[in-house]
């Protein structure tokens, strides 16, 4: 049905991060956002209206995650990415089956709504169990089911298995559209540069995201780098770039892959949280902002952050931004809100998510400010309210949240799911596979 949502505080996260003061947002009944601006200049409508306290905002994008792996969660901590990755996770992933990864997809989404995670970028196993997991939660999912060499993986049928889903149930699917399909080439440490080539044709061909690591870490990719020069060199080289792509992590970049990617449109998903967590390294914000690319903010997976809370991600991006730099004005608190919202539309190449406009979806979260970050209430300068909602809110400010228009949170729990019942379900794979 209609509705009208009406808050004291509406953050359309337009480019310039404006501060609505009472104000509203009109929802159609497809679940897209016909109007928002001041209660005084609204059209006329006969929607029921629903009164909020405190600040209406976009859902957060989170643009790189692995949240299947909530199951996986504490396990090979203390190791850097590569030991991580071959003694710990691959072989327990090598254990999952489809169900095992529904129980992980299930928890994981409700842990980002509850945080006001509307939408994830999704790049795992079992595909068509991430897709459940998210129709069933109520989430919204950008899946790009993994494909890799070796380990007994056959990439050539992982890629064909892709593409074969997409003909047949579109591009994206679900009500509200919830899922988007697309292709994950893991790395290009674990694909043949022959691979990389064909999934990008793949994906060109179908107007499909293609989500890929790249340059998370020194170790990973020396092979590359010595012949090549770089990932981004390599990519550039066998023809990867040219649709839509987003590249994770991306740490170690020289100013020519800056180039490269503000050349080719190319998205970053920076997760600042992971790549801390196992001393990846610091990726330079500041300069693949200067250079025009699109960014958005990104958790990683459960096991190397190790939760799905982008507000930590926002802050911890920030105040990396500056220590790096040494310039206490690298990232402000309305840049840093932008990048987990209408950034992370741009990185994923979406322009129907991630800002309070009209035709796109009505994906919102409302935060209450009954909270020791708002003592001062919403009286106050709109840079100061964008401050502490950024750098003192956090998401358990967090009340509701909608997805296309539909309450997936009421007072801070799932609608759909039974939290308990989920964390008990994911707790089983988790308790079997640490026997």
């Amino acid at each position: 049905m209609s509705l009208r949502l009406r808050a004291p505080i509406v953050l359309p996260c337009d480019a310039a991060c404006s501060v609505l003061r009472d104000a509203v947002v009109d929802i159609g009944a497809d679940g897209r956002i016909l109007h928002c601006g001041p209660t005084a200049t609204a059209p006329a409508s006969d929607a029921p209206v629903r009164l909020l306290t405190g600040i209406l905002m976009p859902g957060l994008v989170n643009t790189h995650a692995h949240s299947p792996m909530t199951v996986l969660r504490g396990m090979g901590d203390n190791l850097p990415l590569i030991r991580w990755l071959t003694e710990v996770i691959w072989p327990a992933e090598g254990k999952l089956t489809g169900q095992d990864v529904y129980a992980g997809m299930v928890l994981g989404s409700v842990e980002m709504l509850r945080a006001g995670v509307t939408t994830s970028a999704e790049m795992y196993f079992h595909g068509e169990d991430v897709a459940r997991a998210i129709i069933d939660t109520g989430a919204r999912g950008v899946i790009a089911p993994a494909v890799l060499d070796g380990l007994g993986m056959d990439w050539r049928k992982m890629l064909a298995d892709i593409s074969t889903w997409i003909d047949a149930d579109g591009l994206r699917f679900g009500p509200g559209e919830r899922v988007e399909l697309g292709y994950g080439p893991h790395s290009a440490y674990t694909l043949p540069p022959a691979a990389l080539t064909e999934v990008a044709e793949a994906a060109r061909q179908r107007d499909a995201l293609v989500q890929i690591h790249v340059a998370e870490s020194l170790p990973e990719d020396q092979t590359q780098r010595a012949e090549h020069g770089s990932v981004p060199a390599l990519l550039a080289k066998v023809g990867f770039f040219g649709g839509r792509v987003l590249a994770a992590h991306s740490v170690h970049l020289s100013d020519t892959d800056i180039a490269l990617y503000a050349d080719n449109g190319v998205g970053v998903a920076h997760c600042p949280g992971s790549n801390t967590k196992l001393a990846s390294g610091i990726a330079r914000l500041t300069d693949l902002r200067a250079a025009g690319v699109a960014i958005g903010l990104g958790t990683d997976g459960p096991a190397s952050n190790d939760d799905l809370d982008l507000w930590e991600d926002m802050r911890l991006a920030a105040q990396l931004a500056r220590v790096s730099t040494m310039d206490p004005t690298a990232l402000g608190a309305a840049d840093t809100l932008l990048l987990a919202t209408r950034g992370g539309a741009q990185a994923l190449h979406r322009n129907d998510i991630g800002a309070l406009e009209a035709g796109r979806w009505a994906d919102l979260v409302h935060v209450g400010i009954d909270d020791p970050a708002f003592a001062a209430g919403l009286d106050v300068p709109d840079t100061h309210l964008i401050a502490n909602l950024v750098w003192a809110a956090g998401s358990r400010t967090v009340c509701d949240v909608w997805v296309a228009g539909e309450q997936v949170v009421a007072d801070r729990e799932p609608t759909r799911i039974d939290r308990t019942e989920a964390q008990a379900m994911a707790g089983k794979v988790t308790t079997r596979l640490l026997a």
